[in-house]
């Protein structure tokens, strides 16, 4: 008796169905080998805990930190995701990243990197970034910037978060070979990470990177990724302002605070690194959050306290003996979406 042709299978990435969030089957355990990983909505980021000085040794590879906006680029079967460090959907906010990944389609896969925008020495510029995103809150479409990606966490089918990190690399790297798009590798710089963390903080840079090669991808600060910076920068919560005394339009200098606990405390203003444009923009943002129950109370100063709504990137030089900011400098403000970690106390 003549067997009845069986139908084809279906192919694992059509161009009408999206990848799907959650495992259709079990896998069949005659054909293990055949492995499919539904692709995951999200995954938690792995992040790097800051240290004071690199790692030394063969297990430790290194390379650029840099100071832009934490993303996941989710390239599925008819479309791109970009996600943010805490989850929010920010595709409509960065069309260049988009265009570039669109041309990279069927592709099935998970990026994560660092959103960025370059200056004329081809430094990553956070308050640039800021700045063409439209400031915090801002709906204006990044059109400058580019991601620099570092780790590939899925790809066609097959969940890559268990393979150690110089494989997931070697992935990626052989995926990205234009260093002039607007998605780029993250490459590895091969050199004594002392001299390079110099070398970085000479030509302007945030710091580097360090990660382990043999490690997994684990969600969190588990230390298998490590970052080593050029001038301490945190994000501190604003909860109030200095009039200027020279532009009644604009402020003077932010009032900061970090957590300890669920407590706002204290840790010093700063008057350096805004723009009288900037400052003039800050106090019409903070005359609308004034309040009468201000996280702080600070006696003597003509202080606007305002409710502890932005958060401000600060970039310091160490604390006082009374614990304020050494030498602050503002970079920009963070939007909540972003998930930025606001500085806690010990």
């Amino acid at each position: 008796m003549t067997k009845r042709p069986r139908k084809p299978s279906r192919p694992l990435l059509t161009d009408d169905a999206p990848v799907q969030s959650r495992r259709i089957r079990r896998r069949d355990p005659r054909q293990p080998e055949l492995a499919f990983d539904p692709m995951p909505d999200r995954i938690e980021p792995c992040l790097a805990k800051l240290v004071s000085q690199p790692p030394a040794g063969d297990d430790w590879s290194y390379e650029i930190k840099w100071d832009g906006y934490r993303l996941a680029i989710h390239f599925e079967t008819n479309r791109i995701r970009i996600l943010t460090r805490g989850g929010h959907d920010w595709t409509h906010r960065f069309p260049s990243i988009v265009a570039a990944a669109q041309e990279m389609l069927p592709l099935s896969a998970i990026l994560d990197g660092e959103a960025v925008v370059l200056d004329n020495q081809g430094r990553s510029d956070f308050g640039m970034l800021q700045n063409s995103l439209g400031g915090r809150g801002g709906k204006k479409p990044a059109g400058a910037a580019i991601l620099y990606a570092f780790d590939l966490l899925y790809l066609d089918g097959h969940d890559l978060t268990g393979v150690e990190c110089s494989s997931r690399r070697k992935l990626l790297e052989g995926m990205l070979t234009d260093d002039e798009g607007a998605i780029r590798f993250s490459h590895e710089i091969e050199a004594d990470p002392e001299t390079f963390l110099k070398a970085a903080c000479q030509h302007g840079l945030e710091g580097i990177i360090a990660k382990h090669r043999d490690r997994p991808y684990r969600s969190g600060r588990t230390g298998d990724w490590l970052k080593i910076k050029c001038v301490e920068s945190d994000a501190f919560v604003v909860v109030g302002y200095e009039p200027s005394t020279t532009d009644r339009g604009a402020v003077g200098s932010l009032v900061l605070a970090a957590l300890r606990g669920s407590d706002y405390v204290h840790v010093g203003s700063v008057g350096t690194g805004f723009t009288r444009a900037v400052a003039r923009e800050l106090k019409q943002t903070l005359d609308l959050l004034k309040t009468r129950t201000p996280a702080i109370r600070l006696p003597g100063k003509q202080l606007v306290l305002t409710s502890p709504t932005l958060i401000a990137e600060i970039e310091y030089r160490g604390w006082t003996n009374d614990g304020s900011l050494r030498h602050a400098s503002y970079k920009g403000l963070r939007d909540r979406q972003d998930n930025a970690d606001i500085y806690r106390l010990a």
